[in-house]
């Protein structure tokens, strides 16, 4: 990868992983900047799974290896869906299916995460 690639790649990352914080903290202000609406009812959780895929695809961007953004994001996803169905009382027919599939996706990153170091050294 040359410098200027590395660089743009880093200005990305930290622009993505930027909006994407502001999504997960003030989605409501970041919908009335963008889209001139504050944003209301169940946008505001679908606006912060959103923020964490930003977050995540800053993480992968940033020089090093995808894996870690793809970790990033489903073990996030994973604890703020469920936060969503408990605390929120948000439960649509595919919630708890789609946390169970990104807690056993999440396993096996860290699976392949550790079985990666190991071979590594």
């Amino acid at each position: 990868m040359t410098g200027a690639m590395k660089r743009v790649l880093i200005l990305a990352a930290m622009g993505e992983a930027s909006t994407g914080l502001a999504l997960l903290i003030v989605p409501s202000l970041v919908g009335r900047l963008l889209f001139g609406e504050g944003l209301i009812g169940v946008a505001i959780p679908v606006a912060r799974v959103t923020g964490i895929a930003l977050i995540a695809l800053g993480v992968a961007c940033w020089p090093g290896t995808p894996l870690v953004g793809m970790l990033t994001y489903s073990a996030t996803v994973t604890l703020y869906l469920a936060y969503v169905g408990y605390a929120d009382g948000l439960s649509g027919i595919l919630l708890w299916p789609a946390v169970v599939l990104h807690l056993t996706l999440t396993g096996f990153l860290i699976r392949v995460s550790i079985s990666d170091k190991k071979t590594k050294t």
